[in-house]
């Protein structure tokens, strides 16, 4: 019987997970899939349309997407993961199990019959959860959150992006993004009637004196950069650290220079502060100040900083932090001028996230600040996990050649490695991937870095994603991408060895390479 009745839990978790209804292509799973291939579809509809002397034009929302409806990076290698079943770095979420308390909250959440979570509960969100969130930002941002009006639950921090934005921006308004960038935001920006307007962060290498040697570096925001965008035209500015791609942690002065910047937007611009991986800050910045959250070492809430909690709505989730993607509860956290907009919004995109899965996450968030495998606090245990997975990581890449930050003097956060490409691993890049064209790449042509990454999925057996995908079609076209991929360790101790030895034999290349280029005296 108790065998029966474990089982029948099992079937229960993973029917009421599979089941949670998903908000729409707009805000789906906050993996890498950020945009729907609707080209191919809609041919097909248009054809069998006109041939029955019908005609059909695409809803506004998708006509606002414009050439993004085609094949995506993430089509594009996902495809190549099928195909090839090469060792995959690619996708940001871990292949591990959460923690057991996790676990264990949400299969008692399932069982209490007495609390019974599997009705539609609040649709701003679950009270218990939003008690739990209250209180614990609370702490983040060393104030009172009132948990009723100030916090709202959203089907991950995807649609927690998506909703703001919603009710933010209106068609022809502008909104920052700092580039790279994490490639959904662009197509959330045009669903909203938005202009994306971007922002360079500019690459600095550690040495640049030696132009054959590749060294890693630092990304940084140029106040001049932001200043000369910004405008009463700006609605929105979308900052998001720890950062993906690069893993870069915005230092106390840049957020200083973007809550100066909101002064040239006026009083309607917004900042939206997407911190999915503040517990990931694997590199703590060695200066930290007053600022920093007393419950995430080395990470500063944007809306913490003096004046900026009326001018923010941080954005945030449970997935990359318990290791349960799939969990989909976000939230949204801010004063209640803004988030009384999200609340009204909420019922008519999908009525509540999941019931059970809120109770299960309240019931976690309570357990996380107790010691955990050694450690003071899970989230002690989490940051020390991934420091040795980046570790590993970083000797895998730096072996064959490829140039990664110093983080001894760099400060890193989130679990990808923006790695760049040396001229060694240039030279062994068949030239029948480079320069092709290919739909799914900006532009329509595979440039270096997608070159790289397909030659890799393909031959080498290892897939990494290309860099040109979080950035602008300019900087794309003038080569700003072409000398970076980006590289996950959020993954098995068994997947990043496997990644290191199928990198290996690109160093087999390089050697031969260097062999065959050797003049014979």
């Amino acid at each position: 019987m108790e065998f029966q009745s474990t089982m029948l839990v099992i079937f229960l978790v993973v029917f009421l997970v599979s089941n949670v209804e998903e908000t729409s292509a707009l805000s789906s799973q906050r993996i890498e899939t950020t945009s729907t291939t609707f080209s191919s579809r809609l041919c097909m509809q248009d054809e069998k349309l006109e041939s029955d002397g019908l005609s059909m034009r695409p809803g506004e929302a998708t006509q606002r997407l414009g050439g993004n409806t085609g094949p995506t990076v993430w089509t594009e290698f996902g495809g190549l993961a099928q195909k090839y079943d090469p060792v995959n770095l690619g996708q940001g979420f871990p292949d591990w199990l959460p923690p057991k308390f996790a676990v264990d909250c949400l299969v008692e959440a399932v069982q209490d019959s007495a609390k019974s979570p599997h009705q539609y509960t609040r649709p701003a969100g679950h009270p218990n959860l939003v008690q739990q969130l209250a209180r614990r930002y609370s702490i983040h941002m060393k104030r009172d959150i009132e948990p009723m009006s100030e916090v709202a639950v959203t089907v991950g921090a995807s649609q927690a992006l998506y909703i703001s934005l919603q009710t933010l921006v209106e068609p022809g308004d502008e909104v920052v993004l700092f580039e790279p960038f994490f490639d959904l935001y662009v197509n959330q920006v045009k669903l909203a009637g938005g202009t994306p307007v971007f922002v360079p962060l500019r690459f600095v290498p550690y040495d640049d004196s030696d132009e054959n040697i590749i060294t890693g570096g630092e990304w940084r925001l140029e106040k001049e950069d932001l200043v000369k965008v910004v405008s009463p035209r700006t609605k929105a500015i979308i900052l998001n650290s720890p950062h993906n791609p690069t893993g870069k942690i915005f230092s106390k002065s840049e957020m200083e220079t973007i809550a100066e910047s909101l002064e040239l937007a006026g009083p309607q611009c917004v900042v939206l502060s997407d911190e999915v991986y503040k517990y990931i800050v694997h590199a703590p910045p060695k200066d930290s100040t007053l600022d920093e959250s007393p419950l995430c070492q080395g990470h500063t809430h944007f809306a913490s900083l003096p004046g900026m909690w009326d001018r923010t709505i941080t954005i945030s989730s449970a997935g990359k932090t318990f290791s349960a993607t799939g969990w989909q509860v976000g939230w949204c956290i801010g004063p209640q001028r803004l988030i009384g907009p999200i609340h009204t919004l909420l019922p008519y995109i999908q009525f509540c996230a999941s019931t059970v899965i809120q109770e299960a996450l309240a019931r976690t968030l309570s357990q996380a600040d107790q010691p955990y495998e050694g450690h003071t606090s899970y989230y002690g245990y989490l940051k020390s996990k991934y420091t040795r997975k980046r570790d590993l990581l970083v000797e895998a890449l730096t072996e064959v050649g490829f140039a990664v930050p110093d983080y001894d003097k760099t400060p890193g956060g989130g679990f990808f490695i923006f790695a760049r490409v040396s001229k060694a691993i240039e030279k062994v890049i068949p030239s029948k991937y480079m320069m092709q064209k290919n739909d799914a790449a900006p532009g329509g042509i595979a440039r270096q870095d997608w070159a790289l990454c397909q030659w890799m999925a393909e031959e080498i057996g290892l897939l990494c994603i290309p860099a040109s995908p979080f950035f602008s079609l300019e900087q794309v076209e003038e080569g700003a991408a072409d000398r970076f991929i980006r590289v996950a360790f959020c993954k098995n101790d068994e997947t990043i060895e496997a990644a290191a030895a199928a990198l290996r034999k690109i160093k087999t290349l390089e050697v031969n390479a260097s062999v065959v280029s050797t003049p014979t005296v």
